[in-house]
Parts: structure tokens; C-alpha cells; sequence
């Protein structure tokens, strides 16, 4: 189909067209340049949202977990997903946007020129139609002139009453007249011919041709935007590997979810290592009633903590506490060298762990900088032109002084660890249950301490250097720190100002101590495997006097006889105290 043979009239038709073709165009080029600019956004925002609900620091610890652990490979190909659509949106603007904004100026000027050269076309024939219009009417002209003179000397040539003279003046008139009308009629002729000629060539040739150039130009519009449209489908099929590739990943992130490895997680952070308390025994008043010399005794629950006037613990309670102050932990003020007593054992190993690589980190970051600065001391020493040796000395003995804080600090946590993995294996399968008194956890008294330390020692004088290897269960204590060795040993090796633990240190002999006062009567209510120095064995039922009171470490100090002293835990039995106590 050819514009020019079947659209030879609809020139202005066609101009009007193909100014709604390129403006089509233009549009379309539009289109793809607000789609570019939406992938642009939409990845931003992908990425911004990917920003916002990244953890924050307060929220690390929560993100061990395997949903959470989930959530953030999710975040990541998210990401990588907003990277494609930032991609999509480039190589659109590159091969479609600007190819199209090019095409659309080179459209333009192609159409204005040839409706340029039709219009020239057009304005030619034209004339020629002018030309021929005029002809036609000058000859018209000239026949009814030449009609008109002719008609004169016929009527002059009848007319016998005029003269002869007057006759050959029509005659010569009428002669004059034919012959303009014959030169009008070939004038006329002529202009016909070439106007005809025009014409043909006209709609025949050159204008078919101008046609043909509009539309093999638009045609070439056309399958432009054929080809962008493909192409963009091709930009956007290019990145659905990658985006298939994200998906995958997704699927695998939720594969990674594993709710029983999340349940041994929580387990791991909470457990506290502790056994759930025992009952609370039933208290007979009747039986009081009708003991022997024990009316004024009234029970004393295991996790209440005593204070008894008139011995040393009341005099020493205060400076005990400050004693043990410097173990407890400020709520706005976080201590580095705590060793975390106030935690579940199970959570207290973590925490010694945790501490112990973080200070190994420190000392390999520490040692890496010290012999980074050797090294650059070396080549000072070699090239004294690239810097002094003496301006690193400074820098290597503040890094050696790091080195060894943090070598002893870490000496320091290593031990407190090692004694606490000693006391978990100690204590396996005997039954620790949770201080019931927070507050009075740290209102042991040194002399307390100290008594202890001297009364087991009565028992085991040869013992007294292994006080931590072996030590006792404990039923209301944090851990190791409230046993009755270990408490004594942490305050020797944390302490070295307190009096009475230096000179415990001096002179390690076997105290002479007088007998404690009796306080009360103790009587067991399950039985006891004494497995450290410092504690006795019970039987149940089995009945004590009751020398010194739980002071908040789970033990009580009991005498069975006249002889055998030792400790007991607190929750292991129940307390009888005399109403001068």
C-alpha cells in the first residue's frame, strides 16, 4: 500500500497525522521516563525501608534468633532486589529515554522538511492554475470581442448610409479582434498543456514521492516503538534471575527458621541454674506446745536471713555490706572488672565467657599494634631519615602497659572462671534453688566470714590452702560466690586491704577459737551428703544446735554434740530460735 497512489488528495490529512504520530512518540518517551523514575523511588524507599528496621544496638541481642536471623537475609535480598529496579531504571534511561528524545528531534525535522517540499509542490501547481485561469479568461475575452466586431462591420457593411471610410474601420476593427482572440486561444492552449503536464507529474510523481517519504517515516516511528517496547520488556527480563535469585534466597532464609533451636536459645539466655524451691514444711504449733524447754522457739523460713544482737555479725553488718559493694552492680554505671555474682550460675559462666574472648580480642588488637610500631621502629632505626626511634618508645610502652593490664585482667576472669566451672562440678545433681531476699545478698559480715573460715578449719586444719577446690551446696546462693570457701577466697583474692583476710593470708594456721554461743535447735528435714570442707552430713531427722544463722549465703552454721561443727544448707532444715535471740 502506497500513500501516494491511494492518499493523492489527503495531503493535509496526512501532515496532520503524522504530527500525531511523532507527538505519540514523545509521549510514549515520556511514559518510560516517569516508569524510570518510579523504579528510581521505589527502590529508594526499598532501601530506606531496609535502613529503618535494621537492629538497632539495644536489639543485637535479640537477633540471634532464627527468625530474627531470617528476617534480616529477607532485608538483604530485599536490597539486592532494590538494586535491580535502580538497574531497570539506568538502562531504561539509557537505551529507551535518550534513543527516543533523539528520535523524536530527527522525526521532526524530517516531517517539516518534506511537508516543506509538498508544500512547494503544491504551490507550484497551483500557480500553474492561476496562470491557466487567467489564460482562459483573456481568451474568453478576446472571442467576445472579436464576436462583437465582427457583428459591427456586418452591420456597418449593410448600412447603406455609411460611408465607405466608416465600413473599412468596422472591417479593420473586426480583423484586429480575431486576431488577439487567435493569440489569447494559443496563449490559452499553451498554459493548458503545461498546466496539465504540472498536474500529472504532480500527483503522478513528485507529490506520491513527498507522500511516500512521510510515510516511510512514520513507519520507521512505528517500528521504533515496537522495538522499545520490547526492549523494555527485555531490560526487565534481564533482572529476573537475579530477582529469582533473591526469591531462593528468601525461601531459604525461612528455611533457616527453627523454633526448637530458638526454644534451647531462650533456654541458654534465661536459665539461671537454679531448682525450683522446695515446699514450705507444715508447722505443728501443737508439737512446740508440748516440747521440752522449747516453748519460746518459733520457726524461721530458709530464705529469711537473721541477724542475731550480741554477736559479731550485728557489730560488723554495716562495713560487711561495704565490703561486698564493690561486687554489686550500679544501674548506671557498668563496673569492667565485675565478676558478675549477682547472676545465675548458668548465666554467669556465659557472661565470664563472653568477657574472657572479649578481652583475648583486645590483647591480639593490642599485640598487632605493638608489633606494627617495632616494625616501624625498625625502619627508623635502619633510615633515621624517614623518622626518629625515639618518638615510638612512648607508643610502645603505653601499648606494653595495655598488654599487660589486659593480661592480668584477663588472668583475673580466667581464674574466677576456672573456680566457678570447679564449683558447677561440684555441685551437679544437688538441688540449688533461687535467693528468696534479694536485698540481703550482700549483708554478709567479714568476721562472719572469717568465723566460718576458722570453724571449718577446726574440722579440717590440713585443708585450710583448698578452700575453693571443694565446695559445698549452697540453697539460697549466687552461685560459688556464697559458699562458705568460696566467699572467703574471692574476698582474699578481690580484697587485699581488709584486715582480717591478710592476716588470714600471713599466718594460715588452725584458729582457737571459744565456742560459739547457742542460738537454737535445727532439725533436719531431708538428708545431707556432706561433699566439702566446711559442711557435715545429716540424716534425716536428725537434731543440731544452731551456733550461727544464715546470712545470706543458703548455709547455716550447726554443732552436733559437743564437737562437730559445721555447715548445713539452710533449706535443708528448720530453725528453732531461742526468744533471746
Amino acid at each position: 500500500m502506497n500513500w501516494g497512489v491511494e492518499l493523492w488528495d489527503q495531503y493535509d490529512n496526512l501532515g496532520a497525522h503524522t504530527q500525531r504520530g511523532v507527538d505519540f512518540l514523545d509521549k510514549y518517551g515520556q511514559f518510560v521516563k516517569d516508569r524510570c523514575s518510579i523504579e528510581c523511588e521505589y527502590a529508594n524507599k526499598l532501601r530506606r525501608l531496609v535502613k529503618n528496621y535494621q537492629p538497632k544496638k539495644k536489639e543485637e541481642e535479640d537477633f540471634q534468633f532464627t527468625p530474627c536471623k531470617a528476617f534480616l537475609q529477607m532485608m538483604n535480598e530485599v536490597s539486592d532486589i532494590a538494586g535491580q529496579h535502580e538497574l531497570i531504571a539506568e538502562n531504561m534511561t539509557i537505551q529507551i529515554v535518550k534513543e527516543i528524545n533523539n528520535l523524536v528531534k530527527e522525526l521532526k525535522d524530517d516531517r517539516k522538511r518534506h511537508l516543506h517540499e509538498g508544500a512547494k509542490l503544491q504551490a507550484q501547481l497551483q500557480a500553474s492554475l492561476s496562470q491557466l485561469d487567467k489564460a482562459k479568461k483573456a481568451y474568453e475575452k478576446a472571442f467576445k470581442e472579436a464576436e462583437k466586431a465582427q457583428e459591427n462591420f456586418l452591420k456597418a457593411d449593410a448600412d447603406l448610409n455609411l460611408s465607405r471610410a466608416e465600413v473599412e474601420k468596422a472591417r479593420t476593427l473586426s480583423v484586429m479582434k480575431s486576431q488577439a482572440c487567435e493569440d489569447c486561444k494559443t496563449e490559452y492552449a499553451n498554459q493548458l498543456q503545461k498546466t496539465n503536464e504540472l498536474q500529472r507529474q504532480h500527483y503522478t510523481t513528485t507529490l506520491p514521492k513527498v507522500f511516500q517519504q512521510l510515510q516511510d517515516m512514520d513507519e520507521r516511528r512505528i517500528t521504533c516503538i515496537q522495538n522499545f517496547i520490547k526492549l523494555s520488556a527485555d531490560i526487565q527480563r534481564q533482572v529476573f534471575p537475579v530477582v529469582s535469585r533473591c526469591l531462593d534466597g528468601m525461601v531459604k532464609a525461612s528455611e533457616t527458621v527453627d523454633p526448637g533451636q530458638d526454644s534451647r536459645l531462650v533456654i541458654e539466655k534465661f536459665k539461671s541454674g537454679f531448682s525450683p524451691p522446695v515446699d514450705y514444711p507444715f508447722e505443728d504449733l501443737s508439737n512446740f506446745k508440748n516440747g521440752e524447754g522449747n516453748t519460746g522457739l518459733h520457726p524461721v523460713p530458709s530464705f529469711k536471713t537473721e541477724t542475731i544482737k550480741g554477736t559479731i555479725t550485728a557489730g560488723k553488718l554495716k562495713k560487711r555490706s561495704g565490703i561486698f559493694g564493690i561486687f554489686s552492680s550500679n544501674k548506671h554505671h557498668i563496673d569492667d572488672t565485675k565478676d558478675y555474682c549477682d547472676l545465675p550460675p548458668n548465666q554467669r559462666k556465659k557472661k565470664l565467657t563472653q568477657k574472657i574472648e572479649y578481652i583475648q580480642n583486645q590483647i591480639q588488637q593490642e599485640a598487632a599494634a605493638r608489633d606494627g610500631l617495632m616494625k616501624m621502629k625498625l625502619v627508623y632505626e635502619q633510615s633515621p631519615a624517614m623518622g626518629d626511634p625515639l618518638s615510638i618508645e612512648g607508643q610502645l610502652t603505653e601499648c606494653g602497659h595495655k598488654l599487660e593490664k589486659l593480661q592480668a585482667e584477663l588472668q583475673k576472669f580466667q581464674e574466677a572462671l576456672a573456680h566457678f566451672q570447679s564449683y558447677l562440678s561440684d555441685a551437679e545433681g544437688i538441688t540449688l534453688t533461687p535467693k528468696r531476699n534479694k536485698k540481703d545478698r550482700n549483708s554478709i559480715s567479714e568476721d562472719s566470714l572469717s568465723r566460718s573460715a576458722s570453724d571449718s578449719s577446726v574440722n579440717n586444719p590440713n585443708n585450710n590452702k583448698n578452700l575453693v577446690s571443694n565446695t559445698p551446696p549452697q540453697a539460697n546462693g549466687c552461685s560459688s560466690s556464697y559458699s562458705p570457701e568460696s566467699v572467703i577466697n574471692r574476698s582474699r583474692t578481690s580484697i587485699q586491704e581488709v584486715d582480717v583476710y591478710a592476716e588470714e593470708e600471713e599466718d594460715n594456721t588452725d584458729f582457737d577459737l571459744e565456742p560459739l554461743p547457742v542460738l537454737g535447735t535445727a532439725r533436719a528435714l531431708y538428708p545431707f551428703d556432706a561433699q566439702s570442707e566446711g559442711s557435715i552430713p545429716m540424716e534425716e531427722g536428725e537434731e543440731f544446735v544452731v551456733v550461727e544463722l544464715d546470712q545470706g549465703d543458703g548455709w547455716t552454721r550447726v554443732r552436733r554434740g559437743d564437737i562437730e561443727e559445721g555447715f548445713v544448707p539452710t533449706s535443708y532444715v528448720q530453725c528453732f530460735l531461742y526468744n533471746n535471740c
